[in-house]
């Protein structure tokens, strides 16, 4: 017994030595630090591009402020054209980020909970329409806009953002929804509630998790969006933010340092709003992954 035990028994690996585990360790870190200054590095560079002058970016290019000017800040901050492209931005991305998620939540949850015939096609499409980016069906799309009449406006922007922003949607809500056990519909209809009463008063809330997710890709997506509003805006007071980085670095060539301000304006609440939700988004991405 005690032979067949050796042999059936396995084998225990011996445990690594503590200098071979803080190696490993250190490595780990290493790599982990390289990759954020990699990403950290462009942004704290456009950032603190903006406080220096002009003759101090052409004497050090990689140099620190000294001394430090607001007064690129100050410049852009009072001027209504970064105002106003700055609510062009928002209005863009909450009425996408709402679109996005009302349409989204109800497509995902009839997918989800009804079994009809072509159902398993239909989330197909949707899934397909992952593989086909924004840049492929920019022209078919700008001819429909123009078609429409929508060109020159936010709302040739915002629809388009919400259709291409659904097949992500679908993916990552349907796994929520189904994931809901039947038991808990079925009790709810025994207590009298219809089938929208569910959908309000149970759905909506065990799915918030992936609701926050998608809606903050979606809100993302929409600020940072630039060959659509590109094809679709042409009058600048309908500009957004991206699209006035590009007007404003091509007006203000010579003047680097003001470039640089106007850009990191508009990418830090971007930034900030990423950075206060990334755990919503890990949260709900892992939560679609379980269901």
């Amino acid at each position: 017994m005690t032979a067949t035990a050796s042999i059936v028994a396995p084998k225990r690996r011996p445990r690594e030595s503590g200098p071979v585990r803080r190696e490993r360790n250190l490595g780990t870190y290493f790599i982990a630090v390289l990759f954020i200054a990699v990403c950290v590095g462009p942004v704290l560079y456009i950032v603190l591009g903006g406080f220096r002058s002009n003759s101090q970016i052409t004497a050090s290019p990689a140099g620190l402020p000294n001394p430090w000017q607001i007064g690129n800040y100050v410049s852009v901050l009072s001027s209504g054209v970064f105002w106003q492209q700055l609510g062009n931005s928002v209005i863009a991305g909450v009425a996408t980020t709402l679109g996005v998620v009302v349409l989204g939540l109800m497509v995902s949850y009839v997918l989800a909970r009804y079994r009809f015939r072509g159902r398993g096609a239909l989330y197909s499409l949707f899934a397909a329409g992952l593989m086909f980016p924004i840049t492929v069906a920019i022209t078919p799309l700008y001819l429909l806009v123009k078609d429409l009449g929508l060109t020159n406006s936010l709302a040739g922007v915002i629809l388009p953002q919400i259709a291409f922003a659904l097949p992500t949607t679908v993916i990552i809500l349907v796994p929520f929804l189904r994931a809901i056990p039947d038991e808990l519909e079925e009790a709810a209809a025994i207590d009298g509630a219809s089938r929208l009463g569910f959908f309000f008063r149970m759905v909506v809330p065990l799915s918030l998790p992936g609701v926050v997710t998608v809606g903050i890709l979606a809100f993302i997506g929409s600020w940072n969006s630039y060959i659509l509003p590109l094809f679709i805006l042409n009058d600048a007071s309908a500009y957004t933010l991206p699209l006035g980085v590009q007007a404003f670095s091509s007006q203000y060539s010579v003047d680097t340092a003001k470039v640089l301000a106007f850009t990191s304006l508009s990418m830090i609440p971007a930034l900030v709003f990423f950075a206060v939700f990334q755990r919503r988004i890990v949260g709900g991405l892992t939560g679609a992954v379980k269901g």
